[in-house]
């Protein structure tokens, strides 16, 4: 970690260490690309993500071994905060994996990255993964094993990376574990409340506002921003569109980013309030652009970028994402924000 922040809060002064630490799912992606008709034999719904247990997501997964498919670390907010660290940020994640080959990978990932994960790794268990199936539409069909990401709790969140971090992220995926997941969530914020420590939040999909809402909603008062796409910005707000969900967002949260695909983004923070164009592009893999986004403007508004050159190169960095395939840029996403921002 290069930089170095003190807070002042009554005598204690606090060292931040980081800008920004995540909570969420730590999942390693499986990508494997098919025809339509390899796709028609699987019986999949298109698009979208469901829950499999182990054995369902074991026998997926062999069906695709011969295809060597590309394995990277990832998890709707860990996303975010590779694309936050890859910019020059400093960065702490908590997530637990296994100790299985996925899990070693995951570890051995992060610590390339230097994002401080601290300790994740539970023996004996089996690491979460999401085999994500990508049609020649672009569209990727998702298949979600949770295994021991799904065992985070209140125990596993470690208050020195909270403490030290001027931003905690909170990923909506976490929040559909009642037992587990949204204990981690609660002390979480009671710790970054206690710390000063910002709080983000991201929606991750429509359907943990629409089956954990109160839960959600009660993380949601306690937010700084709120980050959400058109469908799940309609379904906090309970509005028909992306411009009026952000619209009535003023009443819920501080500070808003909405993302509507080719129609740009809507960006509210800090007393600006911008609507930010899309970079047209032909996509080639929806996957990861929320999380980009999410990551690049966290870095933006950290490092001192106005609200809306941070947004527009976070929709700069989301294009390249759907460009490719997989949800990380591998390389340039430092070079290509600073062109973006600078213009």
């Amino acid at each position: 970690a290069g930089h170095r922040f003190f807070l002042a809060y009554g005598s204690d002064e606090v060292m931040k260490e980081f800008q920004i630490c995540g909570l969420g799912n730590a999942i390693v992606d499986i990508f494997v690309e098919v025809n339509e008709k390899e796709f028609g034999s699987l019986g999949f719904e298109r698009g979208g993500m469901q829950f499999v247990d182990h054995a369902e997501q074991k026998g997926l997964l062999d069906k695709f071994q011969k295809r060597e498919p590309k394995l990277v670390s990832g998890g709707s907010v860990a996303n975010s905060i590779i694309a936050f660290s890859q910019l020059g940020g400093d960065a702490a994640f908590i997530g637990c994996v296994g100790d299985d080959r996925y899990g070693l990978f995951y570890n051995s990932e992060f610590e390339e990255l230097k994002i401080d994960i601290g300790n994740p790794v539970i023996v004996g268990e089996n690491t979460g993964t999401c085999l994500c199936v990508i049609t020649p539409d672009a569209e990727r069909t998702m298949r979600t094993c949770l295994a021991v990401s799904s065992h985070l709790a209140d125990r596993h969140v470690d208050a020195e990376r909270i403490k030290k971090s001027d931003w905690l992220f909170i990923e909506g995926y976490v929040f559909a574990n009642p037992a587990t997941g949204q204990t981690a969530i609660r002390k979480a914020i009671h710790l970054a409340k206690e710390h000063g420590t910002k709080i983000a939040l991201t929606c991750s999909e429509a359907f943990v506002v629409n089956a954990f809402g109160d839960a959600f909603h009660d993380a949601l008062k306690q937010a700084d921003l709120l980050f959400c796409n058109e469908t799940e910005a309609c379904a906090v707000a309970r509005a028909d569109n992306a411009g009026a969900a952000f619209d009535k967002l003023k009443a819920i949260v501080p500070g808003a980013v909405v993302t509507a695909g080719p129609h740009g983004a809507f960006v509210r923070y800090h007393g600006a309030e911008v609507h930010v164009p899309a970079f047209p592009c032909q996509p080639k893999d929806l996957t990861g652009a929320g999380d980009m986004f999410a990551g690049s403007f966290l870095y933006g508004i950290t490092h001192g970028v106005p609200p809306d050159k941070a947004g527009r190169g976070s929709c700069y960095l989301a294009m390249k994402v759907i460009s490719q395939i997989g949800a990380r840029l591998h390389h340039g996403t430092a070079e290509f924000w600073r062109q973006k921002v600078a213009e």
